[in-house]
């Protein structure tokens, strides 16, 4: 079956509403939450540990007797290697396709243990208002990591201004763009600078966890892909745990937590613009997929 057959068929799974989330054990106490034992400790990785439904989430949590510590990471590249490395319990920034690219790349069994929330991926300009205004040979910003560029020149394709060889797919590179057939030019830069060289670029794909921490806004939105459609199915937001620590009960438990805390539901939302698409997936469904993507990955490597 092709890649994009089999990233189809996998999208075919469900898609219901609400968000997961998990963690592990450790010591501490906590009087003013009211706990009868000691509190467990979760440290859980995060890119942009700043918005405001993380707090609200820690007090749910610490409710329950579990402390969270958050490690903010500022690049995409830090979180998996400090999971797999047992510096972290879990973390919470990647979909399922970047995990599944770390695993083959590391030789890592990492495994998704709840879903959140599928995030658009935006084209944004502080030169142009439209798709149409900009101008022919221009030059447009990527991620460079292989997954998120992947997805910004399909959001690229989609708006009209590339075109890739055989159509383009969850794995395509900036070496497929058919230059011919091309109104712009792509260039890959570290995806925590994508905002911030706007000034340099007519426009730049910038991943959801950089739109607020950078000042965008719907003004300066162009495209974006459609979280909802089926196929966006791997570009499920994922919490990830080492493979031996997927069941432990203090993950299952904030878990429910996460799922059952309308007030963190709803920041979420808020902190994605209202176009986040809240999930509530199956782990096996999402184990399912990220094992196609790591077969695809393999084949097409």
């Amino acid at each position: 079956m092709s890649t994009r057959k089999k990233l189809i068929a996998t999208a075919t799974l469900a898609l219901p509403l609400a968000l997961l989330l998990a963690g592990c054990a450790g010591g501490g106490t906590d009087a003013d939450t009211g706990a009868s034992a000691e509190n467990e400790v979760v440290r859980i990785g995060v890119v942009g540990a700043g918005e405001p439904y993380w707090e609200t989430y820690k007090e749910a949590a610490a409710e329950e007797g579990i402390e969270v510590d958050l490690v903010d990471f500022s690049e995409y590249s830090q979180p998996n290697p400090a999971l797999s490395a047992g510096e972290l319990d879990l973390n919470q920034f990647q979909h399922i396709i970047y995990l599944a690219t770390y695993n083959v790349q590391s030789g890592d069994d990492l495994q998704p243990i709840g879903a959140t929330a599928i995030y658009p991926l935006g084209l944004y300009s502080t030169q142009y208002d439209s798709v149409e205004d900009i101008p022919e040979g221009s030059t447009i910003a990527i991620p460079n990591d292989e997954s998120n560029g992947a997805r910004a020149l399909l959001v690229l394709q989609s708006a009209g201004l590339i075109e890739l060889e055989d159509g383009g797919s969850p794995f395509s590179t900036p070496a497929e763009v058919i230059e011919d057939e091309s109104k712009v030019r792509v260039e890959a830069v570290a995806a925590d600078f994508t905002a911030s060289s706007l000034p340099d670029f007519a426009g730049a794909i910038v991943n959801n966890d950089f739109v607020t921490k950078s000042g965008l806004t719907e003004d300066e939105l162009l495209a974006q892909d459609d979280p909802s459609d089926p196929s966006a199915f791997p570009y499920i937001n994922i919490f990830a745990a080492k493979a031996e620590d997927a069941d432990n009960p203090t993950y299952l438990k904030l878990v429910e937590i996460y799922q059952n805390t309308k007030a963190v539901q709803d920041g979420v939302l808020e902190a994605s613009g209202g176009t986040a698409v809240l999930v509530k997936t199956p782990v096996d469904e999402l184990l399912t997929s990220l094992t196609d993507v790591e077969d695809d990955i393999r084949a097409n490597s």
